[in-house]
This record gives structure tokens, sequence and C-alpha cells, in this order.
């Protein structure tokens, strides 16, 4: 049995949640940035709202992958609490 998960792990899912779940705000609704901070940055244009659903579609999957590879690890080192020294 391997170690138990550590913080790195739980921080690094719930980025890739988080990032997970502005991605389908900002398909949703493209104006929430114009709504939340009342400034519109591209002029109406979209642009921002394009390029923020181009770099929140990246972010999960990279969160994802790091989060796996710290399971991984956790998972292959061995427990110190069974662990004995002769």
């Amino acid at each position: 049995m391997g170690r138990p998960l550590r913080k790195r792990f739980w921080v690094e899912l719930a980025l890739g949640v988080a990032s997970c779940l502005l991605l389908l705000l900002t398909l949703a609704t493209r104006e929430w940035i114009e709504l939340l901070f009342g400034v519109d940055p591209d002029n109406g244009s979209g642009a921002l709202e394009w390029a923020m659903v181009a770099s929140l579609a990246l972010a999960p999957l990279l969160f994802g992958a790091l989060a796996r590879r710290e399971r991984r690890t956790a998972r292959l080192r061995p427990d110190t609490a069974t662990v004995t020294r002769t």
C-alpha cells in the first residue's frame, strides 16, 4: 500500500476542476467577464473570450496530468509507517 496523497494532489485536482468550470461558464456565457468586472477589455470583439476558452481547455488537461502523476508516485512510494529498518 502506498502513502496517503499529499496536499499537492488535492491542489492540482481543485485547480483542474475550477478551470473546467470556468471553461463551461465561458462557453455558456462569454460576457461573464464584462458582467463580473464591469469592463470590456476587447471592445466587444470576443477575442478575449476565445483566448480564455483555448487556455481553459488546456488547463484541466495539464492539472489532470499533474494530479495523476502525483497519485501514481504516492502509490509507488513505500509507507514510512510500515517500513522497518534492520
